[in-house]
């Protein structure tokens, strides 16, 4: 029996409950938070099911979406073990220090007691190996490519019977991450539809795009905002720069794209890329070859990263008053706080500013807004009109297109059972349901 207790109406707060052995056992598949319009519907984070027989817990990947409400599952009395990718492992701790600091406390010895009690519970799993888990199911863990470290989860029943979780499928372009892989055999698919009614352009099209806006920056001397997640488009990002500016540098023999300055503000987004270089063992095919000849592709010389509140401040009076040519990038990726939106209640209003949007935009969130095409936008109750030039690269999303979910149904070598959509809106995943019930998939 499968339950949802988030992400099956709408994208945030993924939380899944699979039962077997007529419910006496059952494991949760990720603990999320709900965000924008999401977090209206549900406004209680606090566990509200019973957490009898549930005897593990898999996680996906690391987004808050994902596993945001993992501080309300512990405090529930949840002791079970939590069973992960080594990445996921290793990121984990820091992403629920954030979380804990936003929500709940900035208590040192409180956050610090939680993260141990996680890491306690924390049993990290290589990809592509079975492992028997309480109450006699087997799960494998396969490579999503949406972020480092994130996971399909394949489980097998005491029956047989084989149901595959996909997590966030990633759309196989990040360089940093490996594609996802197709499990052998689905009799139960539970799949997510964040994208299932849009295709993205391809690569090249959004480093074509990225590379007009930066000369366009450059020239204007304005500043292009890239409202970031800190964990998996940062680093993306970081890495698609340092790329254009080293081929500007080879093709044309000069280093004007470089008197750009590129400011990543968020110290959180700092700590992961640092995590990021540790696990370069876990990085994307193309990133190793890039290895080869650049030990540090996450790295130039025309990157500063801002650590304290303090430089916060100063380097946005710094780039006001000297109307420096920059790019920042910083959180929180759909503008529901962090330091981003001091840079757009700065610089909204001046035409010269670009706003790049890279990822999904919930619904309700001032980012959705903004990406819209509004004239206006509220940021913490007071009303911004919308000068700058809004872009939407819809390339660099960490899901997946149609195309990219056919693929990976499709990649499935054994045919599949059954399909249940989640994490998506309706429109998506109506669009999704028709087209693969054309191709003669049940989607249930």
């Amino acid at each position: 029996m499968l339950t949802h207790h988030g992400a099956y109406d709408g994208v945030t707060g993924s939380c899944h409950q699979l039962s077997w052995d007529e419910g006496r056992s059952s494991l949760l598949v990720d603990c999320g938070i709900f965000q924008g319009s999401d977090a209206k519907k549900h406004p209680n984070p606090e566990i509200e099911f019973s957490l009898k027989g549930i005897k593990s817990l898999l996680l996906t990947h690391v987004h808050i979406d994902h596993v945001g409400r993992l501080p309300y599952l512990i405090a529930a009395g949840f002791e079970e073990p939590i069973y992960c990718s080594l990445p996921t492992a290793k990121l984990l701790p820091l992403v629920m220090e954030d979380a804990l600091k936003i929500g709940f406390t900035r208590s040192k010895r409180l956050i610090s007691k939680f993260t141990h009690q996680i890491k306690k519970l924390l049993r990290p799993l290589p990809y592509h190996s079975w492992k028997e888990i309480p109450g006699g199911a087997k799960i494998r863990l396969l490579p999503a490519g949406h972020v480092l470290g994130s996971t399909i989860f394949e489980v097998e029943l005491p029956d047989g019977k084989r149901v595959v979780f996909s997590g966030d499928i990633g759309a196989g372009t990040n360089p940093l991450l490996n594609p996802p892989i197709s499990p052998e055999k689905a009799d139960l698919l539970i799949l997510e539809s964040t994208y299932g009614d849009k295709l993205h352009p391809p690569k090249i099209d959004r480093q074509a795009e990225l590379e007009r806006i930066i000369r366009h920056t450059l020239n204007d001397r304005g500043v292009t905002i890239i409202p970031a997640f800190s964990l998996g488009r940062t680093q993306a990002l970081l890495y698609e720069l340092n790329g254009i500016f080293e081929r500007v540098q080879a093709t044309e023999k000069h280093t004007l794209m470089k008197q750009i300055d590129v400011i990543v503000d968020s110290p959180l987004a700092s700590r992961f890329t640092s995590l990021y270089k540790e696990m370069k063992e876990h990085w994307g095919e193309e990133a190793q070859t890039i290895l080869e000849t650049d030990d540090q592709p996450l790295v130039f010389e025309n990157l500063t990263t801002v650590g304290s509140h303090s430089e916060h401040k100063e380097t946005i009076n710094y780039v006001e008053k000297h109307e420096l040519p920059a790019v920042v990038i910083a959180g929180s990726g759909m503008c529901t706080g962090g330091r981003v939106m001091n840079y757009l209640k700065r610089f909204i209003g001046d035409p010269r500013t670009d706003i790049i949007f890279a990822g999904y935009q919930a619904g309700g969130t001032p980012g959705n807004y903004i990406s819209r095409g509004s004239d206006w936008v509220r940021l913490n109750g007071r009303k911004y009109t919308i000068n700058a030039d809004v872009h939407q690269l819809t390339g660099y999303s960490a899901h997946g297109d149609q195309s990219d979910l056919f693929r990976f149904v499709e990649e499935i070598k054994e045919p599949v059972g059954e399909i249940r959509l989640v994490h998506g809106d309706y429109a998506p995943k109506r669009t999704l349901t028709a087209e693969l019930t054309k191709r003669g998939y049940n989607v249930i």
